[in-house]
């Protein structure tokens, strides 16, 4: 039987993806994300072997949650997509359940790994680092391309995606960023939400734990006025911003 690694489990989340939902935070991740939350999760030899069944029956605890509020489970990270076999195989049976799917990713993975787990995936939550390549690759280590073509990919199959990307000031809240952001947006007709999260500093104490340095210790957290000056931006090209 299949089995995965997994950070750790939230049972009542209510920020990534609709309604109340069981998420699983796991285990490793390609990307180098200099403001990552969940630097714990990038090795991916850490975290608790689960198999399956083991999740699925959690997550049945909370069912009646689930469906009084629309949620379901939302497989988050690190990088859920660098644990494939056993994602398609939890949808799977989590379809057979009756349990909506999310899917928290990067983007950073090939079409054909990604499409068996997108067999059985209800909502997709795309997260675009940064669109500039070389800008993208200095933030998190790797280009956008490869989120890119799969954000086009979900397009032809007709797959629900809520848009995210951290606005983090001095980085990632320029125009020229912002504006390829509603222009490529604006191509896609399987978007039913694009936020702006605010960049903050909550996660700085996990790298001093692990005794690494933060290089975004002096990046100050991302302000309402930030969110709105960008969201007026890339609302220029017809693009709805949603923001709670």
């Amino acid at each position: 039987m299949v089995k995965g690694r997994i950070h750790s489990i939230e049972t009542f989340g209510t920020v990534d993806g609709p309604g109340i939902r069981f998420i699983l935070f796991m285990q490793g991740c390609p990307l180098r994300c200099k403001y990552c939350h969940n630097r714990d999760t990038w090795d991916a030899k850490g975290g608790k072997e689960y198999t399956t069944d083991e999740i699925i029956n959690q997550a049945l605890k909370y069912s009646s949650y689930m469906k009084f509020s629309g949620g379901g489970i939302t497989a988050s990270g690190g990088e859920a997509t660098l644990q494939p076999e056993f994602l398609t195989e939890l949808f799977a049976k989590a379809k057979k359940n009756n349990i909506h799917t999310c899917l928290d990713t990067s983007g950073f993975v090939d079409i054909e790994t990604v499409d068996p787990i997108l067999d059985n995936t209800d909502l997709v939550l795309l997260d675009l680092k940064h669109m500039v390549e070389e800008k993208s690759k200095d933030l998190v280590g790797v280009g956008i391309e490869k989120t890119l073509k799969l954000a086009k990919h979900l397009d032809e199959r007709n797959i629900p995606v809520w848009i995210r990307h951290v606005l983090v000031p001095g980085i990632t809240d320029d125009v020229e960023n912002l504006e390829k952001i509603g222009q490529f947006v604006s191509t896609l007709n399987n978007v039913d939400r694009l936020e702006l999260l605010p960049y903050h500093t909550l996660g700085v104490h996990k790298w001093e734990n692990m005794g690494i340095d933060y290089q975004l210790k002096d990046t100050p957290d991302a302000t309402s006025e930030d969110i709105e000056k960008a969201k007026q931006i890339i609302e220029k090209f017809g693009v709805k911003v949603f923001n709670k």
